[in-house]
């Protein structure tokens, strides 16, 4: 007692403000305030920096509305604090008079979260993180990379995954925002050719009790418990600058910044799930309710998760707006891809594409210019939104990545959709109304199999999961080819090896904006694992020591990016009968059968048909530059011979890829005039030379 009368003369204290939220250094002290509807009384707890001693407590006296507040002087940056509160009724079985809050604002937590058990139990004190008094930080005034829509290129990567094996990483920074920035992956990553770094969820979380209690962890980190503070676990000494470092290093490398966010839920779960912030704070107001057959209230679970984040009750709404600038200005980012998107268009219960939050987001003048990327889909409701997204979102296509896969695994009357996928998804994202760069193509993500599983096994592998292989999606469209695994078989391996390349550069000459999987272009392996969400290991890391095999299909990654980004048509058709840009580049896109005759109604019908020609010709906006392609693919089992298209000009047809071909030296330097041979399951990609003078 006689420490905190000692403190309390220490720091004196006056009402405060009510705005902002959260903790406000001043210079002469910390302005403190919470949005917390509903309490009895709310107490400010302040640590020792070193030993997260307590103290003192200290009510908030000031009270504006809902809002709790106090201004405590000599308060300094690095103070670490949380608070306690009392309510005056019990919610949904929420007890928190035991438990210590993370401030909802907070900008940084002094150490990661665990769950533990026992600690719960009684006063969380002990599992609870501190929050940090953060000065205000400057706007980040690292200059920005500028593509243009139809040029980005994104790359999905684990700040740990990407790091944890790098050879030139020293050990004590490998897992980190520090590794993550070490020139020579940032020299790989621009090597490859893309242009986009997608980070999976960089915020603060906690892997789940259920989890943590079988010994493993959330490794992915799609559980929050705060949408400001960055991840500690990523921290070598200090995570919120060394995450500003790492995408500073990033931009200053001509790479964008997407991070991974999720606004959907957090690690509060539903009834008797853990009381961390919001449910000690805002139950009400935080989550989604419904009313059960019983009558009781009830958590919606929209999410999977056990809870619903009510991004649109007002407070809520607020939050996540502030969260984004947050991420946008002081951490530098360049846009986000949201994590079950659906549940931020629910105003309350129902998806609707001008809900209040997207509306905030459209108008907001900080955000409405960023890369918005949705994952247009929850398991509510409703909850299947593809091409529901007003511009300008773009959307990840779960239609594109079944279709591709379908096609190249064999599989019948898939051509003509896989047709439609390559050509940006239209019937999907209508021309008019969206551009051809809303859908987000991919053939891996990172739930699900990795490109060199989905050629290796025919059915999911997640028994290191503990959950007997029950866990993970069953429908993967994926095949062995002979073998389950792993194999010395060299037929099978060339195989395997033909078809990742297939699926690779199909992904690249699509219309729409291809994502890929970071560590497919190392032929990264989960050994059959589709759900490795909680496999903290080898598992989910990237292996950077490569065999010739793997050397080859890197280099053939690179060759086909390159091949994308040299050429205007291939990275963005701009058509006669889309007014959604006043621009043309296309002359003509005709359809071949392998004789060289037109494709007709009938023939795409034909549940045999498996090979077609595509004809592409045209020239940059404003450019004397023509470009002409033709694109050969064969997704059948036998050879085919293909008539190309005759040229009015003189010149010959340049093979610029063909996937029968296990290295880039193999490939031979050939132009032809009309006939290709073309294997059984391949791509093949000419371009028009025209004849030098």
């Amino acid at each position: 007692m006689a420490v905190q009368t000692e403190l309390s003369s220490q720091w004196q204290t006056k009402r405060g403000l009510p705005s902002p939220l959260g903790a406000t250094f001043t210079g002469e002290g910390v302005n403190f305030a919470v949005y917390c509807p509903g309490a009895k009384s709310v107490t400010l707890c302040l640590y020792s920096h070193d030993t997260e001693e307590l103290l003192i407590d200290i009510d908030l006296t000031g009270k504006t509305g809902d809002i709790w507040h106090l201004f405590v002087a000599g308060v300094q940056e690095g103070q670490l604090y949380a608070y306690r509160v009392v309510r005056a009724e019990q919610f949904l079985h929420t007890v928190t008079s035991e438990k210590l809050l993370i401030d909802p604002y907070a900008k940084m937590l002094n150490r990661p979260i665990h769950w533990n058990a026992r600690q719960y139990e009684t006063d969380t004190a002990f599992m609870i993180p501190r929050s940090v008094v953060v000065k205000t930080p400057e706007i980040s005034a690292s200059a920005k990379p500028e593509f243009k829509p139809h040029e980005r290129i994104l790359y999905e990567a684990h700040v740990k995954g990407m790091t944890m094996n790098h050879p030139a990483v020293p050990e004590s920074h490998r897992g980190t925002y520090v590794g993550a920035r070490h020139p020579e992956v940032i020299a790989h990553i621009k090597a490859l050719g893309v242009t986009t770094v997608q980070f999976m969820p960089l915020a603060s979380f906690m892997p789940e009790p259920y989890i943590t209690e079988k010994g493993m962890t959330n490794y992915w980190g799609y559980n929050p418990v705060n949408f400001f503070a960055p991840e500690p676990r990523y921290g070598v000494k200090d995570a919120f600058n060394e995450l500003r470092d790492m995408v500073d290093a990033y931009h200053e490398a001509g790479l964008e910044v997407i991070v991974d966010v999720v606004f959907n839920h957090t690690a509060e779960g539903g009834d008797g799930g853990p009381v961390l912030s919001f449910k000690g704070f805002c139950p009400q107001q935080a989550y989604l309710l419904e009313q059960a057959a019983t009558g009781e209230l009830v958590y919606s679970n929209h999410s999977g998760c056990g809870n619903t984040v009510h991004s649109a009750q007002p407070f809520m709404m607020t939050l996540i707006m502030d969260a984004l600038r947050h991420w946008v200005t002081v951490f530098g980012v360049d846009g986000f891809r949201f994590d079950l998107a659906v549940c931020l268009g629910r105003d309350p219960q129902q998806f609707t594409p001008h809900s209040g939050l997207l509306r905030a987001i459209a108008q907001d003048p900080v955000l409405r210019n960023v890369i918005l990327i949705a994952e247009p889909w929850d398991i509510g409701p409703g909850g299947y939104q593809l091409g529901a997204f007003p511009y300008p979102w773009l959307e990840v296509s779960d239609r594109y990545r079944d279709t591709v896969r379908a096609f190249w695994r064999g599989d019948h009357a898939i051509t003509p959709e896989f047709a439609t996928r390559l050509m940006g998804s239209r019937d999907i994202f209508h021309k008019g109304s969206k551009p051809i760069t809303t859908s987000v193509n991919n053939v891996t993500y990172h739930d699900g199999f990795t490109l060199h599983d989905l050629v290796s096994y025919a059915q999911r592998h997640n028994e290191a999961n503990g959950e007997n292989n029950r866990d993970g999606h069953g429908h993967n469209l994926s095949a062995n080819y002979g073998v389950e695994g792993e194999t010395h078989d060299e037929q099978i391996l060339a195989l395997r090896e033909q078809q990742k390349r297939n699926l690779f550069v199909s992904l690249l000459l699509s219309q729409g904006t291809p994502h890929i999987l970071g560590g497919d272009e190392l032929s990264r392996t989960q050994l059959g694992n589709n759900n490795a969400y909680c496999q903290d290991n080898d598992i989910n890391w990237y292996q950077w020591s490569l065999n010739k095999r793997q050397t080859d299909f890197l280099h053939f990654c690179q060759h086909v990016i390159h091949l994308r980004k040299r050429s205007v048509l291939l990275q963005q058709l701009l058509m006669e009968d889309d007014d959604f840009q006043r621009e043309q580049n296309v002359a003509a896109i005709r359809w071949f059968k392998p004789d060289g005759r037109d494709k007709v109604s009938e023939d795409w019908q034909s549940p045999q048909s498996k090979a077609f020609g595509v004809e592409i010709k045209g020239c940059a906006v404003a450019s004397d530059e023509p470009e002409h392609w033709f694109l050969c693919f064969n997704a059948s089992k036998e050879d085919r011979r293909f008539n190309l298209p005759s040229l009015s000009a003189r010149g010959a047809w340049q093979l610029e890829v063909d996937t029968r071909y296990a290295s880039l030296s193999e490939q031979p330097q050939i132009s032809i005039q009309r006939v290709f041979l073309q294997a059984a399951r391949t791509v093949a990609v000419f371009s028009f030379q025209p004849l030098r003078p």
